[in-house]
């Protein structure tokens, strides 16, 4: 029987065949129902199934190393079949099916999953009408370009696009989700210029064909058709041939419907057909024609022929030059994911390491001078071996730069664990040496300064050696205890993919090394806790200090700036630092910018003044000698001056300002004291004319007089003065005094005994007020000038007549 196109008649008469001893030969049935030899045995085709495009397509993706695929069908049986003939291909091929995904009616959802699949090869089985919707949905979900290839049915009709229905795309947009795809289908004929068995190639058969449809519609099945003539006819001279070499009498002409001989006779000879026919070679498999597929290409609209698989040699030749990927390269099976460590850039690592090693040069200058210039006394009052410690602690800071710049592009990761741990502990005990000498300077001068009592007290650098190893101290236990309860190891943290910048059809994954451990937070915190209370107490002591005026002692103000520079610096570094985790060159940039300005500052607001001054004013250290300190809560003697004690490194300097003062209250006295001679030897020349001024011993009041000028003495000569107030008689003055005396003349000499008393009681007191407290002989309370100034005023002897004036006065 030679026919059968539609596959539900087909079915049929190719299941009862059997009964009947008839072959069937077919040149339009693909359905791979009638592949089922069990159920079909008599069924022979020269059209090849649908399932014989399968092993092409395994073909062509082995060709092209495609490894990994997506399926996507219409829920159609006869796709539906095909689907699960490829998928048996596959896993003989060894090709990974990623997704399996299959629609009735609306494709978008089914696309949508292969792209979150990463599906990048995407084997199609459906129909013209539906794939107009899967390019569609493929357009809206990015699926075309360079990064996927699409291989769907070749049979569709020529311009299917433009006859298709999509609502929700244009045909612009359908052909942009086309470009490229590969439609895979037999070759309706051969290629080779080689005669057939007919006597013509399949050239010249084609144009015969052409001539003879005319205007008719054109078939595809025309030369399986004609190849499937001259397989009954060579069939049938095979028949024969066999007859007559068994020796039968019978001839094909003798068959009947019950001959199962000559049935079966006609199925071996089907089975052995082989001959070159316009299709290419003829020949049954199983009763499947092992034919040619063909593979084209969808180029600027148009399908191109790039090459064809031959089924009996299981080989698969591309047409040179004419398939065409829109990358550089065919698309990658999946998204190839390219591990990338991320590391520092080397010329930013050469740009910072150049600005750290000026730094490192520059401390090293500071500690040049410090100790060439270390018995200047501006130097040496500034406490060289403290300033040596800042400096230590500032290049160590800067060495931790170059650490910080390590990464895995340079050392092991054996090494980087090292040096995760190493360069914590240097910029730890750096950070601490470097202020804690600071520090301990500013203690140094608050506890001198402070001292309200004003007792010696001398503060030697040795113990404040002591305070800076108490504080590096407590910087080894916290590391120690870090490195041995939970130490900082090497882990790599994956970030997101990322497209390659180059355009390449792979991600890059981003790795970034790291130093952590279990516990990071609460390390972390325990050390910025103790960091910050070493700055709130730098802060402290620089503020009590603030009013200390010797700048060779007080660095507060440089430390404020210093501290705030650095709080500043490091909470904003921090903040920045944790935010550009995944990017390591700005966080490298950011950690070295931050610790060389906070070293750098540091550094320069310590040494440079110093350094100014000196050149500019080397005595600068021993100006200004007098120091005063006010102190922050008012006293009730805080008009009182108060000698200040001196300090270790300010002795000399103090000392040479009180012996030029003592020199000068010397002189004082020493002026007072001759003051007093004179006066007492005035006195000593006035006659005694009063019997009061002998009971109350004058003579010995005469001995402490201190006032010039109060007589005329020497002059005996001169009329005496006559004091016109006291017109009348005076009484006694003190209870003394004689009532009785009489009074002659109504005027007194004011040199008169009574009238000197009067003057002594009134200036005497005055004289103690004025002159013997301010050289710190006398108290004002003290009764006589003659007494040792250094007695105490409550032990003193007091004459009987000194002390009556006194209370008198």
């Amino acid at each position: 029987i030679f026919g059968g196109v539609c596959p539900s008649i087909t079915s049929i008469i190719a299941e009862s065949l059997k009964e009947w001893n008839l072959v069937q030969l077919s040149f339009a049935a693909t359905t791979p129902v009638l592949a089922d030899k069990k159920k079909y045995p008599y069924f022979f085709r020269t059209v090849p199934s649908d399932n014989a495009v399968n092993p092409a397509v395994v073909k062509f993706l082995k060709r092209f190393h495609w490894r990994r695929v997506g399926t996507l069908t219409q829920d159609v049986q006869r796709f539906s079949e095909v689907r699960n003939d490829l998928t048996s291909e596959l896993e003989k091929a060894d090709i990974q099916i990623a997704d399996t995904e299959s629609f009735s009616n609306d494709p978008c959802l089914s696309v949508r999953k292969l792209r979150d699949n990463d599906v990048r090869i995407i084997l199609g089985q459906f129909d013209e009408r539906m794939a107009a919707k899967v390019f569609c949905c493929a357009y809206n979900e990015n699926m075309y370009g360079i990064k996927y290839q699409w291989i769907i049915p070749g049979w569709y009709q020529l311009n299917w696009w433009k006859i298709a229905a999509s609502i929700n795309c244009t045909v612009k947009n359908l052909l942009t989700a086309m470009e490229g795809y590969v439609a895979v289908d037999f070759e309706p004929l051969s290629t080779k210029a080689i005669k057939t068995i007919s006597g013509q190639t399949p050239q010249q058969y084609e144009q015969d064909y052409n001539k003879m449809r005319g205007s008719a519609e054109y078939s595809k099945f025309h030369g399986f058709a004609y190849d499937g003539i001259w397989v009954i006819a060579t069939t049938l001279q095979r028949a024969m041939d066999s007859l007559k070499r068994m020796g039968h009498a019978q001839t094909i002409r003798d068959f009947t419907y019950v001959n199962k001989d000559l049935g079966q006779i006609f199925l071996d000879s089907m089975n052995e057909t082989n001959f070159f026919g316009v299709t290419g070679q003829v020949v049954f498999r199983n009763g499947e024609r092992m034919g040619t597929i063909k593979f084209s290409q969808f180029q600027d609209k148009v399908e191109v022929k790039v090459g064809e698989y031959n089924a009996i040699a299981d080989s698969l030749e591309l047409i040179n030059d004419t398939m065409r990927f829109q990358g550089v390269e065919p698309p990658k099976d999946r998204t190839i994911i390219q591990p990338q460590l991320r590391k520092i850039s080397l010329p930013l690592y050469s740009i910072l390491s150049a600005l750290t090693v000026l730094g490192m040069f520059m401390s090293s200058a500071f500690l040049f001078f410090n100790i060439k210039n270390r018995n200047q006394k501006l130097i040496k009052m500034s406490s060289p071996y403290m300033n040596n410690l800042i400096i230590l602690g500032g290049m160590l800071s800067y060495a931790s730069i170059f650490l910080f710049g390590l990464d895995g592009s340079f050392v092991m990761p054996n090494t980087f664990e090292t040096l995760c741990t190493v360069r914590t502990w240097i910029l730890t005990v750096g950070y601490t040496t470097a202020f804690g000498a600071m520090f301990a300077k500013t203690w140094r001068v608050h506890a001198i300064f402070k001292n309200v009592k004003m007792k010696k007290k001398i503060i030697k650098d040795q113990k404040l050696l002591i305070i800076v190893g108490g504080m590096l101290l407590i910087d080894l236990c916290i590391l120690i205890c870090w490195q041995v309860v939970d130490p900082l190891k090497r882990t790599v943290e994956d970030y997101p993919l990322e497209p390659d910048p180059a355009g390449r059809d792979f991600a890059i994954r981003p790795l970034l090394e790291h130093c952590e451990n279990t516990n990071m937070s609460i390390w972390l915190g325990i050390v910025y806790a103790y960091k910050g209370l070493l700055m709130l107490f730098g802060c402290f002591l620089a503020w009590e200090t603030r009013n200390v005026s010797i700048p060779a002692l007080n660095d507060s103000k440089y430390i404020g700036m210093s501290v705030y520079n650095v709080g500043i610096m490091c909470i904003i570094g921090a903040a920045v630092s944790f935010l550009t985790r995944d990017q390591p060159n700005v966080q490298f940039c950011i950690v070295a910018l931050v610790i060389i300005f906070c070293s750098t500052i540091t550094l320069c607001l310590v040494f440079v003044p110093k350094l100014i001054t000196l050149r500019t004013n080397p005595d600068a250290a021993t100006q200004n000698r007098r120091l005063q300190f006010t102190q922050n809560q008012k006293k009730e003697d805080s008009k009182t001056s108060t000698s200040v004690t001196s300090v270790n490194q300010a002795n000399t300097s103090r000392l040479e300002g009180f012996q030029t003062d003592n020199h000068r209250l010397r002189m004082k006295i020493t002026e007072l004291d001759k003051e007093l001679e004179e006066v007492t030897m005035q006195l000593q020349d006035t006659p005694e004319k009063s019997q009061y001024v002998k009971q109350n011993h004058i003579q010995e009041l005469n001995n402490i007089l201190s006032i010039r000028n109060f007589t005329d003495g020497k002059d005996s000569d001169k009329p005496p003065m006559k004091n016109h107030h006291d017109s009348r008689s005076q009484a006694p003055w003190g209870s003394t005094l004689d009532p009785s005396r009489p009074n002659k003349d109504g005027i007194e000499d004011i040199n008169s005994p009574e009238h000197i008393q009067r003057r002594l009681s009134l200036q005497l007191p005055i004289l103690h007020h004025a002159y013997l407290p301010s050289i710190g002989g006398v108290d004002a309370s003290c009764a006589s000038p003659c007494v040792s100034p250094s007695a105490s005023p409550r032990h003193r002897h007091v004459q009987p007549s000194f002390r009556v004036m006194v209370s008198g006065l």
